[in-house]
C-alpha cells in the first residue's frame, strides 16, 4: 500500500531502550511456543484490558502474572535510556517502525472528517513502541501480548518485532498484513471515541456470560473499521494488498491459532472470531468504505 511518510502531527512515544524487570509467570500451551500463541490467540490484534484475560485463560488455562493484574493497573516506572526522544528518531529506528507512523498519519487524516460527518470529537491516539517490554495505561506491556490497544491511555503498543513473527511462523507477511494490524487496533481507538467500549465492557460486567461473544463483536466491527480505512485510501491500494490482508484475517481466526496450536476450535471460547468471520469483515469494510455498516452488534450480524 502506498503511504505518503508521516506528518509532524502524529504522536509517537518510543519506550524502546528502557531497562525493566517486567518477566512472564504462569504455565503455557503445546504447539507454538507460549509467547506467540498467547499474543496471537488471547490478545493479539486488540486487547480492551479485562479482555487479555478472558481469551488467555479461556484458551490456557495459566496466564502470565503481569496480564493477572486489575485492568488499568500501572506498573512500575522503568528505569533506563529512552528510545527515540524525536519523532524521526522513534519513526526511523526501521521500516517496520517507519511504516507504522506513515499508517497512524493516513489512519488519523481519514478518520478525522469521519467522525466530524457524524458530529463526534476525535482525539488522535499516541502510537507507542517498545522491545519486548514496556509500560501502559493498562499495566505492562508484553511483546508475548502482540499489538494492542489501551484504552485507559488511548495508546496503541507494538513492538515490531512482532511482524517478522507473523510472516515466519504465521505466513501472513506483506505490508498491507502489517497497516491492517495497525488499522485494527486504530479501530478499537474508534469504539473508544464512539463509546462502543465502554457500553460492551458495561455488558460484559453485567453478564459475565456473554463476555467471548461481545469481545468477539468488538474484534470482528475492528476488523470492518480497518477495511474502511483501506476502502477511503482505495486509490493507494496496490496489486496483491487486499490477498495481504484476508490471508493476515485468516491466519489470526480463532479457530485457525487453535488448530495451529493443537487444539480443538471451541465457539464457546473465540475471543477475536474465525478465520471465515474476520474475513467477511474486513471485507465489508474495504467494499463499503462506510463505518455505518460495521455495526457487528446488530441482531443476527455475528
Amino acid at each position: 500500500m502506498r503511504l505518503d511518510d508521516y506528518d509532524n502531527n502524529i504522536d509517537v512515544e518510543d519506550q524502546r531502550g528502557r531497562g525493566g524487570g517486567f518477566s512472564l509467570g504462569g504455565g503455557g500451551g503445546g504447539g507454538f511456543p507460549f509467547g506467540l500463541i498467547l499474543s496471537l490467540v488471547g490478545s493479539r490484534f486488540g486487547i480492551l484490558g479485562v479482555l487479555v484475560v478472558v481469551g488467555a485463560s479461556l484458551l490456557f488455562g495459566g496466564l502470565p502474572r503481569q496480564l493477572a493484574g486489575p485492568v488499568g493497573e500501572t506498573p512500575s516506572q522503568q528505569v533506563g535510556q529512552p528510545g527515540g526522544e524525536t519523532l524521526a528518531q522513534a519513526c526511523d529506528v526501521n521500516a517496520f517502525s517507519h511504516e507504522s507512523c506513515n499508517a497512524l498519519s493516513s489512519l488519523n487524516k481519514t478518520w478525522k472528517p469521519l467522525l466530524a460527518s457524524e458530529n463526534i470529537a476525535f482525539r488522535a491516539p499516541k502510537l507507542v513502541f517498545y522491545s519486548s517490554q514496556g509500560s501502559s495505561g493498562c499495566g505492562a506491556a508484553q511483546s508475548a501480548m502482540g499489538p494492542f490497544y489501551c484504552p485507559s491511555d488511548q495508546g496503541i503498543y507494538i513492538d515490531t518485532d512482532f511482524y517478522t513473527e507473523l510472516d515466519k511462523k504465521l505466513g501472513a507477511g506483506g505490508d498491507f498484513a502489517r497497516v491492517y494490524v495497525m488499522a485494527h487496533e486504530y479501530g478499537h481507538h474508534i469504539q473508544k471515541l464512539v463509546g462502543t467500549s465502554d457500553k460492551v465492557t458495561q455488558a460484559q460486567r453485567a453478564n459475565p456470560d456473554a463476555a467471548n461473544a461481545l469481545s468477539v463483536r468488538l474484534e470482528l466491527q475492528a476488523d470492518c473499521y480497518a477495511g474502511v480505512w483501506a476502502a477511503q485510501n482505495r486509490s493507494r491500494i496496490e496489486t496483491g494488498d487486499v490477498e495481504e490482508g484476508m490471508r493476515a484475517a485468516h491466519q489470526i481466526g480463532d479457530d485457525t491459532l487453535m488448530k495451529a496450536a493443537g487444539r480443538t476450535p471451541v465457539e464457546a471460547a473465540f475471543t477475536h472470531g474465525s478465520s471465515q468471520q474476520r474475513m467477511a469483515w474486513l471485507r465489508k469494510g474495504l467494499d463499503s468504505g462506510n463505518p455505518a455498516q460495521c455495526n457487528t452488534f446488530a441482531p443476527g450480524a455475528v
